[in-house]
């Protein structure tokens, strides 16, 4: 099935990126109650199945059914802003009562007693979700975020690159293996919708969302913005751990902090994520990211509240010289392009 998304120039003139904590938490629902269904996301979900077991969020649950069809669109709305934090998208949430009832109504099968008492007491109903959310977030979500936004914003970045190198036609062409662009159409291979859609010049948000994978999701009615929802590049490498052993060449050069951040820096990552993964404090880390910035071997580049720092070519370069057998092209061919 496919479902075809038509754009005018209005509407390419319209088209933005926007981050969505909220609905990172409802997409992530689906891959802790069938992780075999998401086998990108397993890791993460037999860590932190074991720490929902003492919190409450069933009515969190009932809301995200699977086989998931449709997610009833109140609880995550598209974003306003480009970069929104929970309490933003929460606030929103809460004053969503009068798409409560219409919203359940296009959801599929029987409602759960749970589900039945938020249609009929919406206000009461929303105020219950959003608390299950903060208590779900803290528990499965709040370790991870940090690399889960950095993952997130490189991939905006990315995606700005690819606009400004090859317009709208370069940036969606390879959105997703299920997205492809062809005269002005973006085309979307779906398991349970199809047909042609107008985006009534309001452009389309694209919001990369690590919970979505391996699907791409879209909202395409009013009263909501039309969005879609793919998966990012790198999602496998949010749950690696490692202890990286930066070169002993390089690390003499530069010294061994130094170079473990470098060695870090295989995906853009701002000083606070960095400061987490390596124990150091983020006025340390800031002062290297500063040296290196000036020796040419990373870049900076600010989104939103953030600045993310990523690897340059010559720093990509000196990595691979201690690769053996890897040339600089090997190393740009093995990851996807950061920035």
């Amino acid at each position: 099935m496919t479902l075809d998304l038509s754009f005018t120039a209005r509407d390419i003139a319209n088209l933005r990126f926007a981050i969505s904590p909220l609905g990172e938490v409802v997409a992530s629902v689906r891959a802790v109650k069938d992780p075999s269904a998401h086998p990108l996301l397993r890791p993460w979900a037999d860590r932190v199945r074991r720490r929902l077991q003492d919190v409450d969020w069933r009515l969190l649950s009932d809301l995200v059914p699977v086989p998931t069809v449709v997610i009833a669109g109140f609880t995550c709305t598209p974003p306003s802003t480009s970069m929104p934090d929970l309490e933003l998208e929460l606030a929103t949430m809460r004053g969503a009562a009068d798409r409560v009832r219409s919203d359940l109504e296009k959801v599929p099968g029987p409602r759960t007693k749970r589900v039945q008492a938020l249609y009929d007491d919406p206000e009461q109903g929303l105020q219950r979700l959003a608390e299950e959310v903060e208590r779900y977030w803290e528990a499965a979500m709040a370790p991870y975020w940090p690399r889960i936004r950095s993952l997130l914003e490189g991939e905006i970045l990315h995606r700005a690159r690819l606009l400004a190198e090859g317009g709208a036609q370069r940036m969606l062409a390879d959105l997703d293996e299920a997205v492809t662009w062809e005269d002005g159409t973006l085309r979307i291979r779906h398991r349970f919708v199809s047909g042609a859609r107008s985006l009534r010049g309001l452009g389309l948000l694209l919001v990369p969302c690590v919970f979505a994978s391996p699907r791409v999701f879209s909202v395409t009615t009013p009263p909501y913005q039309p969005t879609v929802r793919y998966p990012p590049r790198g999602i496998a490498t949010l749950w690696e751990r490692r202890e990286l052993d930066p070169p002993a060449a390089l690390a003499a050069v530069l010294g061994r902090t130094r170079a473990r951040l470098l060695g870090e820096l295989d995906q853009p990552a701002s000083t606070r994520d960095l400061a987490q993964r390596t124990g150091l404090s983020e006025p340390g880390v800031n002062q290297h990211l500063t040296a290196l910035r000036r020796a040419g071997l990373c870049t900076a580049h600010r989104t939103g509240r953030y600045i993310l720092y990523a690897r340059s070519a010559i720093a990509e370069a000196l990595l691979s010289a201690h690769h053996p057998g890897r040339t600089a092209h090997d190393v740009f061919a093995s990851r996807p392009p950061s920035i």
